[in-house]
């Protein structure tokens, strides 16, 4: 599959762009766990045409991430086409590698956006969303490409006619979540549309399926069965970057890996906490981290009183201790897979 000029290879498997989760110790950690692209948390167009500090840092990336995406949002045409034509710069303006693909977020539910006609709240005026899109694609030199939704709700499904009319303005791949934006989270995601969207003879970009991608087996099925391009894991990655691990090894061979041992996960999550602290130094990067260390070791017996330990901590080199005794705790106890404990 390519994004442009860009070469994922075939059945790419790629991290989602989610706000707090997704920043660059993350983003590292999955690229060394098989993610074939990842993508940043998703960035204001008005904080990065205010130059606001935080927007701008979001656009740092490393050659350690590519191929990476930056992706945007905002609901102001030439906002976003100004913050699309920064995101083309991003190596100029926020240092680092830059991006490689420059994506367009119409797909974020949170009211605080959607409500605001922002993310998949741009799905209530399609117009405007391929105006904005058709804006941004003739502004830039990168290959644009957009996440969105299903529809607003149950009865304004669109994303059939919708995908042909974003291909048409010149995006090179497409991404949906199979929810409307009414859904949320909940519910089951419809992969029936987003095999629609692939099967339409007029559909010649790739599409990537996104939703309840919770295990090896149900991203094989997502291939063999909706015929996607390729597939993007979101909420499961969370407390479990290895998914990528898994999803690739039964790709290539139809065997699924067992579960991580416990040693294995502390390693990795000393590993990530090491790069949360050289990027973000010993205070937000510990606060940032807790996030991750409060799922690495779900499902782990008589676990609470350490969990707790390890997300109020504030001295890094304590939860580096921390990580070790849970290794000599619980080294040898089995867990199950995270779709099982997050209940997904």
């Amino acid at each position: 599959m390519k994004i442009g000029n860009v070469d994922l290879g075939d059945r790419p498997v790629l991290l989602a762009p989610m706000e707090d989760v997704t920043d660059a110790s993350f983003r590292i950690i999955c690229k060394e766990c098989g993610a074939d692209m990842v993508y940043t948390e998703f960035i204001s167009s008005d904080g990065l045409i205010r130059d606001a500090a935080k927007a701008i840092a979001k656009m740092h990336t490393s050659d350690q991430e590519a191929p990476i995406a930056i992706q945007i949002y905002g609901s102001v045409p030439e906002a976003m086409v100004d913050a699309a034509r920064m995101a083309d710069r991003a190596a100029e303006i926020a240092g680092g590698h830059g991006c490689d693909v420059i994506d367009i977020n119409f797909g974020c539910p949170v009211s605080k956006i959607a409500g605001r006609g922002a993310g998949s709240g741009m799905m209530r005026e399609p117009d405007k969303m391929v105006a904005i899109t058709k804006a941004i694609v003739e502004a830039v030199g990168k290959p644009v490409t957009v996440k969105t939704r299903l529809g607003w709700d149950d009865n304004s499904k669109i994303i059939v006619e919708l995908a042909e009319r974003l291909q048409d303005v010149g995006i090179q791949a497409l991404t949906i979540h199979g929810r409307t934006r009414c859904q949320m989270y909940k519910g089951k995601a419809d992969w029936t549309l987003i095999g629609a969207v692939k099967a339409n003879p007029r559909m010649h970009i790739p599409i990537i399926g996104n939703g309840d991608i919770n295990s090896a087996v149900k991203a094989k099925e997502a291939f063999d069965r909706y015929g996607v391009d390729g597939i993007m894991v979101g909420r499961v990655s969370f407390g479990h970057p290895w998914i990528f691990t898994e999803i690739k090894h039964y790709l290539q061979t139809g065997v699924e890996l067992p579960p991580m041992g416990v040693r294995e996960r502390v390693d990795l999550a000393k590993r990530h906490f090491q790069l949360s602290l050289d990027h973000k130094g010993p205070v937000t990067g510990v606060f940032e981290m807790r996030r991750h260390l409060s799922c690495y070791f779900k499902g782990l017996p008589d676990f609470k009183d350490t969990r707790i330990k390890l997300v109020t901590t504030t001295d890094p080199q304590e939860i580096f201790r921390l990580l070790d005794y849970v290794a000599e705790r619980w080294g040898d106890t089995p867990l199950v897979e995270a779709a099982s404990v997050y209940g997904l």
